[in-house]
């Protein structure tokens, strides 16, 4: 008896490896995925701008960092004492008007950085809703709880999300021609726009993603693509969660998010489409040292706990001989 509908996944190239380097751009679904490559000492770098929901504001800090457009006093605010951006999570707000100049430039340097280096890039898109500041007519990554009337809420068309998805994959061509991107919808359901308005938001990401890639592999037979030599592919993450784990106990407390077993589910499926299986073994010593460094003890002072330490640290220095950039 089954007792699941099951999504077909197939292996995907050019694999995952502990020589690829990962970005993951977009919704708080990216950093549940990019906590997996954390756990596992992939090289990646998540969300150096914080948590950005929607393609467009993705779009602009692309072009920000691959034309090295240095944040200025005029990109800021102040708010209740705090210096904030329009362009960035709040969680990179601070006091101090000069360091917070510095993080979003060096933020900017490490998205650069990223952008021309990695193997594999993966956007993960929240919401189609934006919010459009009134007084710049520009749409902003975060409000951070300015007053309403500042702003204009709009629903991102299916072709403008489209336009803004390719924008960013033909910008990061230009630095990088032969990266992998792939796009995902985040399961993160946005109730707090309606329950209608999140279908309709999850639609038109759905169906801009579709119509970019179907104009894609058009061109490319064509021969008319500025991407030919990028790879681009879906990875259907909504789509495990609202057909496959499709019940209330795949769920956080909130009933929005998922949870634990279903991240980690989603993981494993994406594990077997992306992640190759010659990493299978170090994934396991990873692991055995995670858990590890994790075990508290109840006397810390114990010889055995003691050689348990200067046994977990052995596994460590010999994995590290084979992998440098592994650190825990």
């Amino acid at each position: 008896m089954k007792l699941q509908t099951e999504i077909k996944l197939n292996p995907e190239e050019p694999q995952i490896d502990y020589s690829s380097k990962i970005l993951l751009l977009g919704s708080c679904f990216s950093e549940n995925i990019g906590g997996k490559f954390d756990y596992f000492k992939f090289q990646n770098l998540q969300n150096p701008f914080g948590v950005i929901f929607n393609p467009v504001s993705i779009e602009k800090l692309i072009e920000h960092a691959i034309n090295n457009e240095l944040f200025s006093e005029e990109s800021i605010f102040q708010h209740n004492g705090i210096w904030k951006c329009f362009e960035a999570h709040s969680e990179l707000s601070s006091l101090d008007k000069d360091e917070f100049l510095k993080n979003l430039n060096l933020a900017l340097q490490s998205l650069r950085e990223a952008l021309v280096s990695s193997t594999h890039i993966i956007f993960t898109y929240g919401t189609s809703w934006v919010y459009r500041h009134i007084e710049s007519d520009e749409i902003v990554a975060n409000c951070h709880k300015l007053p309403q009337q500042n702003f204009k809420k709009e629903l991102l068309s299916v072709e403008t999300i489209s336009q803004s998805i390719q924008s960013s994959i033909e910008n990061i061509s230009e630095v990088n021609p032969n990266v992998t991107i792939m796009t995902t919808v985040s399961p993160v359901r946005h109730i707090k726009d309606g329950f209608v308005e999140n279908s309709l938001s999850k639609a038109h990401l759905i169906s801009a993603i579709h119509n970019f890639l179907n104009q894609y592999f058009d061109r490319l037979s064509t021969a008319q693509s500025k991407i030919s030599n990028l790879q681009s592919f879906y990875f259907p993450s909504f789509e495990i969660m609202m057909d496959e784990l499709r019940d209330y106990r795949f769920y956080a407390e909130d009933l929005l998010h998922p949870n634990k077993t279903a991240i980690e589910i989603i993981w494993q499926k994406f594990s077997t489409v992306w992640i190759s299986s010659e990493t299978d073994l170090v994934q396991k010593k990873i692991s055995s040292i995670q858990n590890g460094l994790l075990h508290r003890p109840f006397n810390p002072k114990s010889a055995e706990h003691i050689q348990f330490l200067e046994n977990v640290q052995q596994k460590i220095t010999a994995l590290q001989q084979e992998y440098p950039h592994i650190s825990f």
